[in-house]
């Protein structure tokens, strides 16, 4: 059901998130100046950017299944050092780099093993993060309650039953498994502060990700449902801001 062909409407849901979750995360694997980095999945290239800016790495070469998120990320990164190409987890491409990240995709590669391997194969240091869907990123998982609970039918579409493995154990795991040595995990979380309650809502009517493209196959009387619940259930500041946190899992190996 996912959808990835905009950029625009991806940015305001998680985009803008993944972007602070991005620094930490390359914060915590301090890679030395000057080295190659490929981006597994760059979307609109908000790691690859984040990377240009902190990492001072001598090539970011972003790669992403979609046309339409390379292309987003190609014209809104104005670097030299940044290419960006069309490809997919389990193909990569025929380079070697020194190191490999990806944020927020493995859950959505279907053959999480092979993709694993290969990077193995072409990188030195690889790493990757996603999201704590099952209880750690609250904007999805206030979601999730209320369409289950308003939507039974459709229960199974929540990211915190599809994507189990988005924990510590079963990461480090994953990556054990595809011959990684020095395998080491970690928390991050980040605010996500909301304006509004517009400002949390909007971005579920893009289309873009497993909720928004959830909503857009609802009915009118379904999708006023499930807005007017969380309008109820969302904690609301005096200000009317919505403080909430997202948490995600990070993982790394040396190939």
């Amino acid at each position: 059901m996912e959808r990835w062909s905009s950029g625009d409407k991806y940015e305001p849901y998680v985009g803008r998130w993944s972007r602070v979750v991005g620094r930490e995360f390359l914060g915590w694997l301090a890679q030395p100046a000057g080295l190659r980095w490929l981006d597994v999945g760059c979307g609109t290239g908000a790691l690859s950017q984040t990377i240009l800016a902190t990492a001072n790495p001598a090539e970011v070469v972003g790669l992403d299944r979609s046309p339409e998120y390379a292309e987003y990320a190609r014209r809104s990164t104005a670097d030299a050092r940044a290419r960006f190409v069309v490809g997919d987890a389990e193909t990569l491409l025929d380079e070697r780099f020194d190191v490999i990240v990806s944020g927020l995709v493995l859950n959505f590669v279907p053959d999480k093993a092979r993709a694993l391997r290969r990077m193995r194969e072409a990188g030195g240091t690889v790493a990757a993060y996603v999201w704590d869907y099952a209880g750690g990123m609250q904007l999805m998982k206030y979601f999730w309650d209320v369409a289950g609970e308003l939507d039974p039918e459709h229960r199974d579409l929540d990211e915190g039953t599809r994507f189990p493995f988005t924990k510590p154990d079963p990461l480090e795991t994953m990556f054990g498994e595809a011959g990684f040595a020095e395998v080491e995990s970690r928390e991050i979380v980040v605010p996500t502060v909301f304006r509004d309650f517009d400002d949390y809502w909007a971005p579920f009517l893009g289309g873009q990700g497993a909720a928004p493209a959830y909503v857009s196959t609802m009915t009118d009387d379904l999708r006023d449902e499930v807005r007017n619940a969380l309008r109820a259930r969302l904690p609301v500041e005096s200000d009317g801001s919505i403080r909430l946190t997202a948490r995600a899992w990070a993982v790394r190996g040396i190939s």
